[in-house]
């Protein structure tokens, strides 16, 4: 993803009215399993620890037929969560009840249609005491974009 982009995207989502949460997902370049990587490797540099992986995608596969699925959705599809001791201290002692958005999550995804791209993302929070949280999950989506 061009640095260009990835800045458009975050200053639209600067300028937009503070609501309701929004979610921001980005077209990332490579393969699932490196853009995977890179998120772990964007994650764990900072000194964070990934609490848990979500297979998403293998789960929704498992289950398909048991729940009368009748299509693929993805190719891959994880969400790494993840929390950090100084964002959550600093969002927490300004609101305590910002407990109720940690562990905090980035999600990569391909779906299963043939040469569809894989998309990285992450939920943006709209309480402004949440701000420091956006800019965290905002850099790591960019460095593991770049």
């Amino acid at each position: 993803m061009s640095y260009k982009a990835l800045a458009l995207g975050f200053a639209l989502a600067a300028a937009s009215p503070a609501q309701a949460d929004s979610f921001f997902t980005f077209e990332a370049n490579g393969t699932f399993e490196d853009v995977v990587f890179e998120v772990e490797m964007a994650i764990t540099g900072r000194g964070l620890v990934i609490d848990s992986v979500n297979h998403i995608g293998a789960m929704l596969a498992r289950t398909k037929e048991d729940v009368g699925g009748t299509e693929d959705l993805f190719t891959g599809a994880q969400v790494m969560s993840f929390c950090s001791a100084d964002v959550s201290r600093q969002v927490m002692e300004d609101d305590l009840m910002n407990i109720q958005y940690c562990p905090y999550g980035i999600y990569v995804f391909q779906p299963a249609e043939d040469g569809a791209p894989v998309m990285i993302g992450y939920r943006e929070y709209s309480d402004r005491s949440m701000q420091p949280v956006n800019y965290l999950l905002q850099q790591i989506v960019a460095d593991a974009s770049d």
